[in-house]
């Protein structure tokens, strides 16, 4: 499947600066723009009648009110793993909350508030397969593992427990879901939260399963401008409310479910 390259992502955004202006106009109108994903149910998901449910919608949602913002001068834009720090630079966007793992080479390009959620990688299998029990199980040539093209979940996998594996890279999840239903792949791999999603995703009930792995700690964080710590100290603010009058505990119930084990909101750090 032929993912789009960085300089193709690159034109479009410029191309939508000079027709639809930027965020910063954005703004001056009364509205905030935030990426989120279209594709990760339980997380970010567009649904077919146009409205939007996930936790990142509900944290974005929330942090959007303690700024200053009502949930119709929020507009949701969206994003994919491997454009989200282009549209912070470029401000097609003010913040992102997409599932966006905090680490160092990332910060580099962006600065994060929060974290606000912490995830584990697992592997998502189809509900029949037998032979993968663990992520070792994929240290074959003959397996093959999907993943999407700016995450860590492949690479991650691919140079410490699996580097006999072939990867699937392809531009967004639901891609890596099908390409396991038809046995294109073997297993795909996100963070457990996100397959978690899918799995319970009505039509997909009995379908697929997650292998129970903790192959790493993601803490999700909310992307801002380089150099914008006003913004960052704001978002801070905001997740510390959220934690601390109920609204966190119920969005987790809310987007992942009763049986869904959630770690406890993580402390507030980045930016201190």
């Amino acid at each position: 499947m032929k993912v789009p390259q960085a300089g193709a992502v690159a034109a479009v955004i410029a191309l939508t600066l000079t027709t639809a202006g930027c965020s910063g106009d954005d703004e001056a109108k009364g509205t905030l723009a935030v990426g989120i994903k279209f594709d990760q149910p339980g997380i970010g998901m567009r649904e077919p009648d146009g409205t939007f449910t996930g936790f990142d919608v509900d944290v974005a949602t929330y942090i959007g009110k303690q700024l200053g913002y009502e949930p119709d001068q929020i507009e949701f834009k969206q994003v994919y793993s491997n454009d989200r720090e282009l549209l912070l630079q470029y401000n097609e966007v003010d913040l992102v909350a997409a599932s966006y793992s905090i680490n160092d080479k990332r910060k580099e390009k962006v600065d994060f508030a929060g974290p606000y959620f912490v995830a584990h990688q697992d592997l998502l299998i189809r509900a029949d397969d037998t032979s993968i029990t663990k992520a070792e199980d994929l240290n074959n040539p003959a397996k093959r593992l999907c993943s999407v093209v700016g995450s860590t979940s492949a690479e991650n996998l691919k140079n410490k427990l699996a580097p006999k594996a072939g990867i699937l890279e392809v531009a967004g999840y639901s891609e890596c879901l099908v390409a396991l239903q038809d046995h294109l792949v073997d297993a795909m791999t996100t963070d457990n939260s996100i397959l978690a999603g899918y799995a319970a995703r009505k039509g997909n009930e009995g379908k697929f399963k997650l292998t129970g792995q903790n192959l790493s700690v993601e803490n999700y964080g909310i992307g801002v401008k380089k150099g914008n710590k006003e913004l960052q100290g704001k978002i801070n603010a905001a997740l510390k409310k959220m934690v601390e009058d109920g609204s966190w505990d119920a969005a987790v119930k809310k987007n992942f479910g009763a049986d869904y084990k959630a770690e406890q909101a993580p402390a507030v750090t980045a930016g201190s």
